[in-house]
């Protein structure tokens, strides 16, 4: 599950450095003073760009994160084979031959990332390839594969830019709201120390919020790209590969701004569950076995 959490990771820590410098240099007061239209044009730039720079971003993270190996010439059989595995499931699924590359994870995961269906990174961890059969591990590529020939990460990032803009635009009515409170009243062209505290603060809740549909769309999309894995590689062997990370106990622990993006999700309870990228497995295999 590493990819989503990698890309929301980015995407609120660029929010932020572009909130703090329209506030530095004045993009607030010149469009957003007082103007709803002006803050909402103003709250559109600002979110948009903090998606489309973590997008862009989000393959060099992924390799940076995982300390990833891509394979430039396979060195081993196996490495062979798992070249050939994604060119041909790339070739079947319609996109260019993505880059491929090996992490270092004693338990099993893949993920997928990129900006763009033909330019996109497959990786697999040691620990799925030393735990799983071939069919299986072509099964989790499958997967992976159709996570880009899906395009979830483009949808993602547009899913993440409009909420980034309603975010963005409801914490500055709130500041404005709460600064306009402090200054009793007093007409001013210039936003208080009130209004700046109150739209950080505001904007980190309700990303925090907004965080819980990302997760939705994230969840989604796993049942999409499991149905993608079993055409590409079998339908018995994408419920076989679920089902050795199910009695795998716990799947790989990729790092939280990444966790999104893998074949593998942990199980949350209560109210956490809101905040799950990826369904339960036994979920996903009924959800496949009754695709059947």
């Amino acid at each position: 599950m590493l990819r989503v959490v990698l890309f929301a990771a980015t995407n609120v820590a660029v929010l932020i450095v572009l909130s703090i410098f329209s506030l530095i240099f004045g993009l607030e007061q010149s469009l957003g003073a007082g103007n709803l239209n002006g803050l909402l044009i103003m709250s559109a730039i600002i979110g948009m760009a903090g998606s489309v720079i973590s997008l862009l971003m989000s393959k060099s993270m992924a390799k940076r994160s995982v300390r990833a190996r891509v394979i430039e010439t396979p060195a081993t059989q196996r490495e062979a084979w798992i070249m050939r595995t994604v060119e041909r499931q790339s070739r079947e699924a319609g996109i260019e031959m993505p880059e491929v590359a090996i992490f270092d994870s004693p338990t099993p995961n893949a993920f997928a990332t990129g900006a763009r269906r033909d330019a996109a990174l497959v990786a697999v961890s040691t620990g799925l390839l030393d735990s799983m059969s071939q069919l299986e591990v072509e099964a989790v590529i499958g997967h992976e594969i159709s996570h880009v020939a899906n395009g979830d990460m483009v949808t993602l990032a547009l899913v993440q830019g409009v909420l980034n803009t309603f975010v963005i635009f409801l914490s500055r009515v709130i500041g404005m709201v709460v600064d306009g409170a402090l200054s009793r009243g007093q007409s001013s062209h210039r936003m208080g120390i009130g209004y700046f505290l109150t739209s950080m603060v505001a904007q980190v809740v309700l990303g925090f919020l907004a965080s819980m549909i990302v997760a939705w769309f994230s969840r989604y999309r796993e049942f999409r790209a499991d149905e993608g894995g079993a055409r590409l590689a079998g339908r018995q062997h994408m419920m076989a590969a679920l089902q050795r990370l199910k009695m795998g106990g716990q799947p790989s622990r990729l790092p939280e701004s990444l966790s999104a993006f893998g074949i593998a999700g942990g199980l949350r309870q209560g109210l956490a569950h809101l905040f799950a990228t990826h369904p339960p497995l036994d979920v996903r295999i009924e959800a496949l076995r009754r695709g059947a």
